[in-house]
């Protein structure tokens, strides 16, 4: 992940995206310039940064073509707050499901968790420490604060196979080295443990969610879900019960929750998709439609900015940055309602992929599907060689078959993969060391059939 992908130019931004996604040169420079603007935006006067919204983004293109991968490889690349929800999981309030405002809370959670892994970072050196420390006492106890024996003094307690009499060493001291030296991994010791809360179960919606969540969690404390009850676990698994426990110590919470609130604020990002699916038809009927449109409303708010509540304090909307997402099939942009139009200024166009791309996903990400199984299978002391005649046709086919069926972009090829290796990954375990060659003849007499018949293609590819 590259924390400081925000300061770099929009060129290279770019050209991160374009060692995992093929094409879409458009949406990138789209998605990059977004970017790029925050940069520039707090780089000036306060009373000028308020003024200054964020230009949202509205990505148009069928299933398949990228539209996602983008928004989740900027996430990855950029370090920021990040999440992707479904404008479909969102009703009218008042109507069973989630309310939007879940959107806010649940990117300031995963904000909150991002923070609290990078802090993790820069303490767990001293979190390794304590948890050896705390691990002795369990594996020796009262021998932490032990004061060198007098003549005469009874020796304290150890473990049948570790000598006290060891020359220069505390018993204490040799069950650390035992310990470091992972002579001890399998042994059994009592560790306390937090016991599990109520449990918890999603049945509200509206703006009290989230208190009522906190609520929930308090009753749970009363009622036993606070106590802490005794485990016995190997020494390995302790080591991890231990090691949380005292990271956790460690760690500021109000200060992870101030770092968090101020991402999300500046540099988070909401993908929303499908937001077609809530947009109005030309025909208004009513009905389903009028649902469609509170939806809408209900997400207008939080476009624009607004102050949602979350168990974590108030957070603000107003410099988050939307990017939409949807195939706008049986329906367009300009069926959405125009105050949430005028939200997403940016509108953005993917192209479909043909079987040039197709050959390009094929071979060149660094996330290629060629490179996937072929590292799959060298697990297994199989190697698969794929000539490009090969490569080219798998391409060709999963064109040829997107044509004719349901276009579904570069999903096809997972498809069209799994049931060309099919018999060479269950037969692996037997196949060790030999080498499969996948030639233009092997595609075709893998997928030859089932392409020239139609309606089995429908269903198998």
């Amino acid at each position: 992940m590259s924390v400081g992908l925000e300061q770099q130019t929009p060129r290279e931004i770019v050209a991160e995206l374009d060692k995992y996604i093929i094409g879409q040169d458009k949406a990138k420079k789209a998605v990059a310039i977004a970017l790029r603007n925050r940069l520039r935006r707090s780089m000036l006067p306060e009373e000028m940064r308020d003024e200054i919204a964020p230009k949202n983004i509205i990505m148009i293109g069928p299933t398949g073509v990228g539209k996602t991968e983008i928004a989740r490889r900027l996430s990855k690349l950029y370090g920021a707050p990040f999440i992707k929800v479904e404008a479909t999981k969102f009703t009218e309030v008042g109507y069973v499901g989630r309310d939007v405002e879940s959107m806010v809370r649940d990117l300031m959670s995963a904000a909150v968790s991002m923070v609290k892994n990078e802090l993790k970072e820069g303490v767990q050196e001293e979190a390794e420490k304590a948890a050896e420390e705390a691990l002795l006492d369990l594996l020796l106890p009262g021998s932490k604060n032990v004061k060198p024996q007098m003549p005469g003094q009874t020796a304290q307690p150890v473990l049948p196979d570790v000598s006290p009499e060891a020359p220069g060493s505390h018993t204490r001291e040799v069950l650390r080295r035992k310990l470091r030296d992972g002579e001890l991994e399998d042994r059994q010791v009592d560790v306390k443990v937090s016991g599990g809360g109520m449990p918890s179960i999603e049945i509200f919606s509206g703006n009290n969610f989230e208190a009522m969540d906190m609520k929930l969690g308090a009753l749970g404390n009363i009622f036993g879900g606070g106590s802490k009850k005794t485990r016995k676990v190997t020494v390995a698994q302790a080591r991890e019960i231990l090691l949380g426990e005292q990271t956790d110590k460690l760690i500021d919470n109000e200060s992870a929750i101030d770092i968090a609130r101020d991402r999300v604020q500046n540099m988070g990002i909401i993908f929303i998709d499908e937001i077609d699916k809530i947009a109005n038809k030309a025909s208004k009927s009513g009905g389903q439609d009028v649902s469609r449109e509170g939806v809408q409303r209900d997400i207008l708010p939080i476009v624009e900015g607004s102050t949602v509540n979350t168990k974590y304090g108030m957070i603000d909307t107003s410099h988050i940055l939307f990017i939409a997402a949807g195939a706008f099939n049986l329906s367009k942009p300009s069926d959405l309602i125009p105050e949430l139009q005028g939200r997403f200024p940016i509108r953005v166009e993917l192209e479909d992929l043909n079987a040039d791309a197709f050959e390009m996903i094929l071979t060149q990400p660094r996330n290629a599907l060629i490179k996937q199984y072929t590292q799959l299978l060298n697990t297994e002391e199989v190697t698969l060689e794929f000539t490009p005649e090969a490569t080219r046709r798998l391409a060709e086919i999963a064109e040829e078959v997107n044509n004719k069926t349901e276009n579904i972009g570069a999903r096809r090829l997972h498809t069209i993969m799994e049931h060309l290796l099919e018999d060479v990954s269950f037969n692996a375990p037997e196949m060790k060391g030999q080498t499969v060659p996948i030639t233009p003849e092997y595609v075709n007499e893998r997928l030859g059939d089932i392409i020239q018949d139609r309606d089995l293609s429908r269903y198998i590819l």
